[in-house]
């Protein structure tokens, strides 16, 4: 059924939809939970194997002088640690940076992260829908966030063209905010990160550790941006934002770089791998090494049958601003899921196959 709700009002209140939320998936469907197969987020099912913790990570107060901060800058590019702050999570941001700009007119993709246009509007900014194969942006943007690769479409912009828009967001007064929680894998993504330029007031860029490796749990991410804007930012989150622990795991996984490149090589793969299952049954897709995603017709009726037979995919319903149902797929964990999702796919395929038309 299509969402009617007004855009403005559907973005300031109610529940936003996430991956990951197998227990609603158990009680809806009758299937115990540890009988399901999860690919219903972008999380790599690899994870860093984080290295045992020392006892003080657990016992004293996490200290921002341990260089957690200058490693990040390291390791994305920033120009110096003075512009990265560490966050719990890269929603902790999400939620926390709207407002701290002046209230104006927003532009956000109408298919994205969906806690970016709740966030914007509680904090009472206008909200419309942003054309992402634009140069020029419409004279009432002055503040845009964009994620980039986007989840779920994967849709990329290079630097170039968001480095275009900031320069005319900036004029405006306004603020550029990118979001590269999926940027860690694709070398293009890599590339076109925008963390490098984060001196440069007006622009924000949010980085987060646990897609890639796999970290979700421990609820650390970075802000990049203008010290000022940071300052603000941190006396808005309050103190001790990222545990001892998630800083000593993180910290690790930083520093390992043949991991990275070994996990990379296969993230690559075994996305070439999920995309091809999904086209041998008639679903084109579009990815990054993460997930892949598809707006088939038979996206909404796909998600429901593989749900049936204990799979649980994350479905984008319609609405007024993306009138046709979506569906994203993460990446099996291991030989035994591949093995399952494919019978499992199928089945399914079958059964939409067999149903019969209206």
């Amino acid at each position: 059924m299509t969402d009617r709700t007004p855009p403005r009002e559907r973005a300031a209140g109610g529940p936003i939809a996430h991956g990951g939320n197998l227990h609603e998936a158990a009680t809806r469907y009758g299937i115990p939970y540890a009988q399901w197969l999860d690919l219903s987020t972008g999380i790599n099912p690899h994870g860093y194997p984080v290295p045992s913790l020392p006892a003080d990570a657990w016992r004293r107060l996490p200290d921002e002088g341990d260089g957690f901060a200058e490693r990040a800058a390291r390791y994305y590019g920033a120009p110096d640690a003075a512009h990265v702050l560490p966050v719990a999570g890269s929603q902790a941001a999400i939620r926390a940076l709207p407002a701290l700009l002046p209230p104006a007119t927003v532009g956000i993709a109408p298919l994205t992260y969906g806690e970016y246009a709740p966030a914007f509007a509680r904090a009472g900014h206008e909200v419309v829908p942003l054309d992402a194969h634009r140069d020029t942006l419409p004279a009432p943007l002055m503040h845009v966030a964009i994620v980039n690769p986007d989840n779920p479409t994967a849709t990329h912009i290079d630097a170039a063209r968001l480095l275009h828009w900031h320069a005319q967001l900036r004029e405006r007064g306004g603020t550029l905010l990118v979001d590269e929680a999926f940027a860690d894998t694709l070398p293009a993504a890599r590339a076109a990160s925008l963390a490098a330029h984060t001196h440069l007031d007006g622009l924000v860029v949010l980085r987060s550790p646990g897609k890639f490796f796999g970290l979700a749990g421990v609820r650390a991410g970075f802000a990049l941006g203008a010290p000022a804007l940071l300052a603000a930012l941190r006396d808005s989150l309050g103190a001790w934002a990222v545990s001892g622990p998630a800083r000593h795991a993180v910290s690790a996984a930083f520093a390992d770089a043949a991991w990275q490149t070994r996990m990379r090589e296969r993230l690559i793969d075994e996305s070439a791998r999920l995309a091809g299952l999904l086209l041998a049954h008639g679903f084109a897709t579009r990815g990054t090494p993460l997930f892949a995603w598809t707006d088939d017709a038979r996206a909404a009726a796909l998600h429901e049958a593989l749900a049936r037979r204990g799979v649980w995919t994350r479905l984008f319903p319609p609405s007024l601003r993306v009138p046709s149902a979506s569906v994203r797929f993460g990446l099996p964990g291991d030989e035994a899921e591949w093995i399952r999702f494919e019978q499992q796919l199928q089945q399914a395929v079958r059964s939409l196959d067999a149903a019969p038309t209206r």
